[in-house]
């Protein structure tokens, strides 16, 4: 079967047309010479009677008019609605509203709704364009540098240092999609108590963890790693001025010698601490350590019994590094153990944003607020 070819007619062909009929020329004969459909020959007479013009719009009746008018204003009120909520919302949301509307509603009407011009959105829409090419890229680069640990807030504060505005919605659909899992997704082993130091010593620091001075008040706690076959464990010294890691120590045994250990590690004049906190771990009570503690003016003070929110900035400091950095690691000894540590230390202090401190990292809080 051949397929009519569609063709178009002007104004001028279609007033000689009518004109013809008009002189005497047969219907039929103008159908067949000029090889038009009867249908459309019929509709251009019948126009030119009607109204003398060939356009749509003059020859509609006024309840076709009326038609016309109502489906126009529904459309409008429905596109209204869709977009009605985002009339108040940030130029980077209007932006994605017309976006994900384009193909029910102009460009043009809901930019007039949103008050965006249409140029803007159109200038808009090719950066976020380019933006979906590099954007996936760029927080895969920030996820992995960051040893996989951070999440949609840190990510986000990462961006933006670098001029990147992007929800954390958006953020956390481009991790999915690149199969970005935070170690803080995994369900973390919790250790068996130990023996309870039954000193007469009180909570001196009564939870004021916010201070004001550095190296003030210095929080501790020991926790557990696993190298080759056996537990070693790790004990850090937190500065709660700043949250920073001022010393640090490893070793197979959980013991005071550990911590002494930590506290030859600071590179600071000890004379500097005035209180030392921990729980009530039997690792902290040791002749040695007090006599260190004494020597150096540093006073005590622990933690009440069944009591952790009373050394909760240690505790979240240790959670940290159990995500961070004990999680799914096995080393092969104790000097592999040790270097890791200093190296994750270091990223702890100068590189980490902690949320805690405004996103900034440990160093970064004390150089501006001191």
């Amino acid at each position: 079967m051949t397929q009519r070819i569609r063709r178009s007619f002007s104004k001028e062909f279609k007033e000689q047309i009518v004109q013809l009929h008009a002189s005497g020329k047969p219907r039929a004969e103008i159908i067949k010479e000029y090889e038009l459909t009867p249908s459309a020959f019929d509709k251009w007479v019948r126009q030119h009677r009607a109204s003398g013009s060939f356009e749509e719009k003059d020859n509609r009746s006024p309840e076709e008019e009326e038609l016309i008018t109502l489906r126009k204003r529904n459309q409008q009120l429905e596109m209204e609605n869709d977009i009605f909520k985002a009339s108040r919302a940030d130029h980077g949301t209007k932006v994605d509203v017309i976006r994900n509307n384009c193909h029910k509603y102009s460009v043009s009407a809901m930019g007039d709704v949103l008050q965006i011009p249409r140029s803007t959105y159109y200038y808009e829409a090719k950066a976020r364009a380019n933006q979906d090419e590099e954007l996936p890229t760029l927080i895969v680069d920030i996820f992995k540098s960051n040893r996989r640990v951070y999440g949609q807030r840190k990510i986000k504060k990462e961006l933006e240092k670098l001029d990147w505005t992007v929800s954390r919605r958006r953020i956390g659909r481009i991790m999915k999609e690149q199969g970005l899992v935070s170690k803080y997704t995994v369900a973390q082993f919790k250790p068996s108590k130990t023996a309870c130091n039954e000193s007469a010593v009180g909570n001196t620091l009564n939870r004021e963890f916010d201070q004001d001075q550095e190296l003030k008040v210095i929080v501790s706690d020991l926790t557990y790693v696993r190298v080759q076959q056996k537990w070693h464990y790790i004990c850090v010294l937190v500065d709660l001025y700043n949250r920073e890691i001022i010393g640090h120590s490893a070793g197979p045994h959980k013991s005071a010698a550990l911590v002494q250990r930590a506290f030859a590690s600071v590179k600071h004049n000890l004379i500097r601490l005035e209180l030392f906190h921990t729980d009530r771990g039997s690792e902290f009570k040791n002749q040695l350590i007090d006599q260190a503690l004494e020597t150096f003016g540093i006073e005590r003070s622990l933690s009440e019994k069944g009591t952790p929110y009373d050394n909760a900035v240690a505790e979240a400091t240790f959670k940290t590094i159990k995500t961070e950095f004990v999680h799914g690691s096995i080393f092969l000894n104790q000097r592999e153990l040790d270097l890791e540590l200093f190296d994750y230390v270091h990223w702890f202090n100068h590189i980490r944003i902690h949320g805690s401190l405004d996103y900034l990292t440990p160093i970064e809080y004390k150089s501006m607020n001191l």
